[in-house]
């Protein structure tokens, strides 16, 4: 079959069919008579937000073209999505984005569905399902005044249906195909299977119930740029003829699988071989996950409420390394009370990382497996000089070194491969295999009080002037796995990290309401850390009802997470430490950093290779490039953020334009930093040099702690929506951020990651005819530079075509829908290491019985 009819063939296949829920919902395109909660932590509407605060509600996710609210998310203004897998996204704004994001909160119904030990959400694996979305409320930039946490880039609140007001029973059915065109794979079916069920009794009981059970095959990471071209650039070997070539997406070939070994009197970088990640992991994706919720209400405005979610994930993830999730689970028990005056949460995440596995540990063991690092670079030697021996040329005697060394390698997609893979994916140690085994809980109470509602109301009455306040505990609990996680101080024992705060708001009106001032502190504590204080000031200027103009200015802390805090990850020879003193005692006082190790061994190399003079020699003539570490014990982070808003509605509420800028000031930013240990003790300090010129005779460390610097950086959205003939609606938004400078600059502050520029530009139209509806969206991307520990490079530019049509069946409640997303099979990548994103084009069936 040929490819354009093949590629039609499976287009026609995603036609989308999903029932239309009965709502009735005005067609008007302004959402600024909505009412917001997660700005204020209290029902108000949009247009008098004190900050900024993006709404994705279900008018707007019934008409976007992604195949879930989830993905549509991509496109609220000011948004960076990255995609770590099919299965798995992380949002940021307003900049130094990473695919594990700390610094970005994701709330379901205000309760916090991040996994414990990373702190940080996995995906969507506690969210609600599409039938039980209600909306999003996204907040870019800091929130940590209101929420604490770790919320300095932003957050999302996502709001889920009521059992009280959206009852009956409703099923869909969402198909897909991926992997069109794709080097690595033939195309890939896709499946979503997802139910609710609603009922309530007298407005005084109710309970909803879902499920949802998702199952494809994941895009494949496979760059093979590389990430060591300079490894021999001293002897000319470049390219493929560079002996210490580490591609992007392979792993096992690394700075710590490479050793500098003397041929015919010269220094050669030599790496083992390694494996690619396709080689190594099972892209087979699922998802289940299920909530169940029971509610009471005592009285029509006091609701007591007690929820059940539940998720298991197959997929791939990235953090410093790739992984492969298997049966990893994450599961939650929340009980709430709501009045108008109190409102108390208190919930339980527990988390168990199942069968999971580190895929660049996977790859280091499977070589060393099957021969020793020593014997490996032993081998190779031997037959390099054989070669030279026999006229051979540098080129030819190195690429037979390496097939010799190799000889009797396991190959991939054999049943010895296979079985190394399973028996290394359950050896918890990262120096001989590749298990992640972790399990974590997390118990967090809180609660809010408004008490201008009762206790002061007087306030209100007399001086229009609100107070709201409230407290928040929580504390992670970890299983000490020995090799992820060990408790320093109680050896054997559950480690626990708490923390608690509390904050007061204050609202006061102005001139008949056309001004609102808020002002907010909050101070939190951490069992390690002393009292850190967060205070928010906005007035929002209102003059009219359709237009405001916001300014404000806050301050955001972040504790360090249970990882940054407690980790003792051994990998690959490099022992990654966290940055409390318990930990890291005694490493940061005698340790020297990587880089100038680095640096010194590649002066050492090229005076070897280029002046022919002893290694002896050239180590005392570059001993001086040895730099001693001078950082110290992590400590919390910190920003300053300022920001100027407008939104507006123009030509009798056909056009809204929404406007903001802001420019944040961090400093601490938490970090990484490399450094060695000689094994030998230093009574004879003159030996220094000699040690750290030889990796067999050191320890490597990676240790969490603090920049030096002090980073700025600014940035503005702005978003047009502008409906016109017939319920014709188009929307746009551009989004700008860049890093403005650094005070200091000691290159452990966090990487910037974000685009300068990102654009969304989309038309719809609900009801083309009374039963045909449509949307496009167009996003680009804008080329930049990514930095981590993985790998750094340039991420290049990349364009998005997202398109749906869809057909109404009223008498059969049924809603026809055609759509797919990056329509034209472009391939790209939003992160370096990351997975190549194609076209995906889905389908989908709903229907809904009763009320």
């Amino acid at each position: 079959m040929k490819k354009p009819l093949l590629s039609l063939g499976l287009f026609t296949l995603s036609i989308t069919v999903m029932a239309q829920v009965q709502h009735t919902q005005k067609d008007t395109i302004t959402v600024l008579s909505e009412v917001v909660i997660t700005a204020s932590r209290l029902p108000l509407n949009i247009m008098k937000s004190p900050v900024s605060i993006e709404l994705l509600d279900a008018k707007a996710i019934k008409q976007s073209p992604a195949p879930s609210y989830f993905d549509a998310i991509e496109h609220i203004k000011g948004v960076q999505l990255l995609t770590s897998s099919l299965g798995f996204k992380v949002y940021n704004t307003r900049g130094f984005a990473n695919p594990t994001n700390v610094r970005f909160v994701q709330l379901v119904d205000g309760i916090d569905n991040q996994a414990p030990h990373i702190g940080a959400p996995i995906g969507s694996a506690l969210t609600p399902s599409d039938l039980d979305i209600d909306r999003a409320e996204l907040i870019p930039g800091t929130a940590s005044a209101l929420y604490g946490m770790n919320s300095l880039n932003g957050m999302v609140n996502i709001l889920s249906k009521s059992p009280f007001d959206f009852q009956g029973l409703e099923i869909q059915q969402k198909t897909g195909v991926n992997h069109l065109s794709d080097a690595n794979t033939s195309a890939h079916l896709f499946s979503e299977s997802s139910i609710r069920w609603a009922k309530a009794w007298q407005n005084k009981w109710a309970f909803k119930a879902n499920f949802s059970y998702l199952t494809g095959y994941d895009w494949i990471s496979d760059n093979q740029q590389n990430l060591n071209p300079n490894g021999n650039v001293s002897l000319g070997l470049t390219g493929q003829d560079n002996p210490a070539y580490d591609a992007i997406n392979s792993y096992g070939n690394e700075s710590s699988n490479r050793k500098t070994i003397t041929l015919g009197g010269k220094r050669y970088s030599v790496a083992r071989t390694g494996y690619y990640e396709k080689d190594l992991a099972d892209f087979s994706l699922q998802n289940i996950k299920a909530d169940f919720t029971l509610a009471y209400r005592p009285s029509s405005n006091t609701e007591i409420q007690y929820s059940y979610r539940i998720g298991g994930l197959d997929n791939l993830y990235q953090r410093t390394n790739r992984f492969r999730l298997n049966n990893y689970q994450i599961s939650q028990h929340s009980l709430t009370f709501k009045s108008p005056s109190l409102i108390i949460k208190a919930y339980t995440t527990q988390e168990n990382t199942g069968e999971s596995y580190n895929i660049r540990s996977m790859a280091e063991n499977i070589d060393r497996t099957f021969k020793s690092d020593d014997q490996w670079f032993k081998d190779f030697t031997t037959q390099f000089n054989q070669s030279i021996g026999t006229g051979k040329n540098i080129q030819e005697a190195l690429a037979m070194a390496r097939t010799q060394a190799d000889a009797g390698r396991p190959q991939p997609h054999t049943a010895e491969f296979d079985a190394l893979i399973k028996k290394l994916g359950d050896i918890n140690n990262w120096d001989t295999g590749a298990a992640l085994r972790v399990k974590s809980w997390m118990y967090h109470t809180e609660g809010q009080w408004n008490m201008t509602q009762n206790w002061i109301k007087s306030l209100n009455d007399n001086w229009g002037l609100s107070v709201l306040s409230g407290f928040d505990f929580r504390n992670y609990e970890v299983y000490p796995d020995g090799n992820y996680f060990i408790n320093p101080t109680e050896a054997g024992k559950n480690l626990n990290y708490y923390k608690y705060g509390a904050f007061v708001q204050l609202e006061k009106a102005l001139l008949n309401e056309k001004i609102q001032i808020n002002a907010t502190i909050r101070a939190d504590k951490n069992q390690y850390f002393n009292w850190r204080w967060n205070p928010r000031v906005a007035v929002v200027y209102s003059p009219t009802n359709e237009h405001s103009i916001r300014i404000s200015y806050q301050n955001g802390y972040r504790f360090p997470s249970l990882f940054e805090a407690f980790s003792n990850v051994n990998s690959g020879g490099v022992k990654r430490v966290g940055g409390l003193p318990s930990m890291s005692q005694g490493i940061f006082e005698n340790s020297y950093f990587k880089t100038s190790i680095d640096a010194f061994q590649a002066a050492v190399t090229n005076d070897v290779n280029t002046q022919g003079i002893s290694t002896n020699q050239a180590i005392e003539q570059n001993k001086k490039l040895l730099v001693k570490n001078d950082y110290s014990y992590i400590k919390p982070e910190q920003v300053n953020s300022f920001e100027l808003g407008y939104k507006g509605n123009w030509f009798d509420k056909k056009l809204l334009i929404d406007i903001d800028f802001y420019y944040n000031a961090y400093q601490n930013f938490m970090a990484q930093v490399e450094v060695s240990i000689p094994k030998a003790s230093l009574k004879n300090p003159d030996s220094l040099a000699y040690y750290l010129n030889d990796r067999t005779q050191q320890d490597r460390y990676r240790l969490w702690t603090n920049s030096k610097s002090k980073v700025y950086n600014y940035g503005a959205s702005w978003g047009v929506r502008y409906r016109f003939f017939q319920q014709f609606v188009f929307n746009s938004n551009v989004s700008l951020a860049n890093l403005d400078r650094k005070d200091t600059n000691d290159g452990l502050e966090e990487a910037f990651n974000t685009p300068q520029w990102i654009l969304n530009v989309g038309i719809a139209n609900r009801k083309l005819t009374e039963r045909l509806g449509f949307s496009i969206n167009l996003k680009w991307q804008d080329a930049f530079v990514w930095q981590s520990s993985l790998a750094t490079g340039t991420v290049p530019a990349y364009t998005s075509l997202d398109t749906q049509v869809s057909y109404l069946l009223p008498l059969q409640n049924i809603l026809i829908k055609l759509g797919g997303t990056n329509i034209t099979n472009q391939y790209y990548y939003n992160f370096l290491a990351g997975p190549s994103v194609g076209g995906f084009y889905y389908m989908s069936i709903s229907a809904k019985i009763g009320k």
